[in-house]
Parts: C-alpha cells; sequence; structure tokens
C-alpha cells in the first residue's frame, strides 16, 4: 500500500533552524521514500511499511538529539506523490 505523509516540526529550542535542517537532511538521505520539503512542511511518499520505519526512526533521533519537541504529521493512504518527482 502506498502511503502519503505530510510532516511539520516544531523544535521547543532556540536553535530550532538548524535542529529542522538537520532533520530534513536525514529524511533527504532516506532509500525508501521521496521526499519534498518547502517552508512550511516535509512531504513523505512511498510504500507504508519503509515509509514509517524511516518516519519511526528519525522521530526516534529527533527526540533523543534535541529533546522536547513537537511533530504534526497528516497521513493519506494513498500516492500523492506530484508527477514532477515521480521517476
Amino acid at each position: 500500500m502506498k502511503i502519503s505523509i505530510e510532516l511539520s516540526l516544531y523544535p521547543l529550542d532556540d536553535n530550532f533552524l538548524t535542529i529542522i535542517q538537520d532533520i530534513v537532511e536525514k529524511l533527504n538521505q532516506a532509500e525508501d521514500l521521496v521526499c519534498m520539503t518547502n517552508t512550511m512542511s516535509t512531504q513523505l511518499f512511498g510504500e507504508f511499511a519503509p515509509v514509517m520505519a524511516v518516519l519511526q526512526d528519525i522521530i526516534h533521533y529527533s527526540f533523543s538529539s534535541y529533546g522536547k519537541q513537537v511533530f504534526v504529521a497528516k497521513f493519506i493512504n494513498n500516492d500523492l506523490t506530484p508527477a514532477s518527482l515521480k521517476q
């Protein structure tokens, strides 16, 4: 099953921009998903299990590395990858 996720991160830290940039960079390195970032959120697209595994790992990494923060996510069980990102 394909999944699309919109993810926003709100670090409760004065150094929030560096934290967000680190997390986005790590998401962009993940091989099992397509990642698209804009100024308000990051969208993840791919097969359900691998995308959820990446999401679980990145949330764990972020919480353990940077402390208190809020992740907001929206999920849809469909492939909403923009045509410009499809290979």
